[in-house]
């Protein structure tokens, strides 16, 4: 179904656009997700200080459960969506995050260390299954060339769900702690009204009654011959995890563990620094993910700029993973700065940077997996995305729960560099960006 980009397009001013609804779903999806997986980070100190009396070691390992379900969730939910669909994969995927991330609230403190682990592996185990979702779900529904920026739209709701957080939970959680559970129980009617919505609205393309025949036609004018009918086939791991492609990509998610320390350990970083309490924290963490947002978006668009002024997609993809890691590389001074709102721009500015790579990196599994493993090797990079970052948690629980503060020197100097590393093994292992052959 090759067509001229340019007759496409032409075609495409008077045809269907259901395309962004669809987008617009991912988005809110991604925003509920975040948000619900934020509030941890947000009411870190308080619940340390005043509510579980937990140690930072014991705040490290709850967050490494969370990431150990996640990780297991990442290889669960990601055969699942590629098996099912993103239809029936998404409504199961927030449907478990939404009832663990509301058991929280029924926590009692003395259970606090045992009662939050278990509920933070269900949220992780269900959390997982939305990066896969709406992965597979933008390169159903967007043709390459597209889909990074589509990728940025629904990836900056993850920054929106963090920002909404300390928004929110400070309206109704003091700042000793009281009401704390509320900030748990807020999420849940979005995701109900969320799942009803997708129910009503969503079918593959090619089977909307809603989208033109020129919107499809837009949609699958990069699709290869035969590719529709190679989606109905059903994707094992054992075929994809040999492949160069997947280990690249998953190479590269290992810098999620940098923003799982953002999302984590910034407010705690923040509060050790600089002495802030629940409501000093929420305008520094705003401004961190809000910078955040525009970087998912900005490095959404910038491969298209450059496949516009005739790059290929190859040089496009990695050209901006590196102008992503530099702007990164100054994180590295975070812990120097005697002014907190210069340590709080350099870790928005970081934020921004990474969520730019994330955008990018996303779409470098879809570049080179057919469609019907997209969602499996997302999971696969993903787990060990989640791996990364225990052990980042048990590595900082460890150095702050020995030298203090000191420890986040160590921290800052990884978050700053490893992008770099990251970009370079990649290149190594593919140096071409070539779909697989499966």
């Amino acid at each position: 179904m090759q067509r001229e980009p340019q007759v496409v397009e032409a075609k495409q001013q008077g045809g269907s656009k259901y395309r962004y609804r669809i987008l617009a779903m991912l988005f809110v999806a991604t925003t509920i997700n975040y948000m619900d997986r934020s509030i941890i980070g947000v009411l870190g100190p308080t619940l340390i200080e005043h509510v579980f009396h937990w140690t930072k070691m014991e705040y490290a390992q709850i967050n490494m459960v969370f990431k150990f379900a996640y990780a297991l969730g990442m290889l669960g939910m990601g055969g699942v969506i590629d098996r099912f669909g993103t239809r029936i994969g998404y409504i199961l995927a927030i449907g478990i995050w939404s009832v663990f991330g509301m058991l929280h609230a029924l926590v009692q403190p003395a259970f606090g260390f045992i009662g939050f682990c278990m509920a933070r592996a269900g949220l992780g185990f269900g959390e997982a299954g939305n990066f896969p979702a709406a992965v597979k779900t933008v390169a159903e529904w967007y043709p390459k060339k597209d889909r990074a920026f589509a990728t940025g739209i629904f990836n900056a709701g993850s920054n929106i769900g963090a920002i909404l957080a300390p928004l929110a939970i400070p309206l109704v959680v003091l700042p000793d702690g009281t009401n704390w559970q509320f900030a748990f129980l807020m999420t849940g009617a979005f995701s109900f009204i969320w799942v009803l919505v997708w129910i009503k609205i969503y079918k593959k393309p090619e089977e909307h009654p809603k989208v033109s025949q020129e919107e499809l036609a837009y949609i699958q004018s990069d699709v290869e011959e035969g590719e529709i009918e190679q989606e109905k086939e059903k994707m094992s791991w054992a075929k994809v995890l040999p492949l160069k492609q997947t280990w690249a990509f998953a190479i590269g998610k290992i810098t999620d563990a940098v923003w799982w320390f953002y999302l984590f350990w910034g407010s705690l970083f923040l509060h050790d620094q600089f002495g802030l309490d629940l409501h000093g924290l929420a305008l520094p963490m705003i401004i961190v993910f809000l910078i955040a947002d525009v970087g998912s978006i900005a490095g959404g668009y910038l491969p298209k700029i450059f496949l516009n002024r005739g790059a290929s997609l190859n040089v496009a993809r990695k050209l901006t993973l590196l102008i992503c890691a530099l702007f990164i590389l100054p994180a590295m001074f975070v812990p120097y700065m005697s002014n907190q709102w210069y340590a709080v721009l350099l870790m928005a500015f970081a934020a921004g940077g990474h969520q730019a790579w994330s955008a990018n990196l996303f779409t470098v599994a879809s570049d080179t997996m057919p469609k019907k493993a997209t969602a499996s090797v997302v999971g696969i990079g993903g787990m060990i995305g989640a791996l990364a970052g225990m052990l980042a948690d048990f590595s900082l629980g460890s150095v702050l729960t020995a030298s203090g503060k000191e420890g986040y020197v160590f921290a800052f100097a990884i978050a700053g560099s490893i992008y770099l590393v990251c970009l370079a093994l990649i290149h190594l292992i593919i140096p071409k960006l070539e779909r697989a052959k499966i």
